[in-house]
């Protein structure tokens, strides 16, 4: 029995510091879910993969011990979705939720007394966002193309809004926007400097600028 219970409390302990060890790079970042939350997710999942053993092995056939380790997989979802948030035209957030999964996973694993599996995935884990988050970036560079957008619009509420809007359904992002006054009182000049994707042709951008009312001259170079 005490041994039992020494292998069980390992592997509590291991999924702790497992989920931890991923916790800190999300820490170090300043993340909305971060040391204290991976650890809490990993090790409550090693636990609750325990005790779907247990009562697997208490209550004989009638007891699924995947059904508990299935919830866990789609109750991750709740955190995960809380760490995600819309932020201008893009989205923050995914790599922190995906972190958070597959930590619950590694403590599935831990419970299931699956150590190396665990281990080994950890270290992939923590490899991929700590040192594939600089080739990301590079390839994100490589991929977009630095351009300026000089759009003549109506000089009413809202209407800038609905430009900016257009360009987000794009997923181009802008850098920076500068406003100067038009040819008469009631057009106003706007000069944006945005990223386009390079799977983004730029007659497709100016012809869905050009769409939205109140724009009376939209120009790319």
């Amino acid at each position: 029995m005490f041994e039992y219970e020494l292998n069980m409390a390992v592997r509590l302990i291991l999924a702790a510091i497992l989920g931890g060890l991923i916790g800190l790079e999300r820490e170090s970042l300043n993340k909305a879910a971060g040391f204290r939350t991976h650890t809490l997710v990993c090790l409550g999942s090693c636990l609750i993969m325990i005790t779907s053993i247990e009562m697997s092995s208490n209550y004989g056939i009638g007891a699924d011990p995947a059904r508990l380790a299935a919830q866990v997989v789609s109750g991750i979802g709740f955190l995960g979705a809380g760490t995600i948030l819309h932020s201008g035209f893009g989205i923050r957030g995914l790599t922190t939720a995906a972190s958070l999964w597959v930590v619950a996973a590694i403590g599935l694993a831990i419970g299931a007394g699956r150590y190396v599996t665990a281990i080994v995935t950890t270290v992939i884990v923590f490899v991929v966002l700590v040192y594939f988050s600089g080739l990301e970036e590079y390839v994100k560079i490589k991929q977009k193309k630095l351009k300026k957008i000089e759009v003549v619009i109506a000089d009413r509420p809202g209407q800038l809004g609905k430009v900016s809007s257009a360009l987000g359904e794009l997923e181009i992002h802008i850098r920076k926007v500068e406003m100067s006054e038009g040819s008469d009182n009631t057009r106003i000049k706007v000069s944006i400097i945005c990223n386009i994707p390079y799977n983004i042709n730029i007659a497709q951008v100016k012809e869905r600028i050009e769409r939205e009312e109140g724009v009376f001259d939209v120009q790319i170079c």
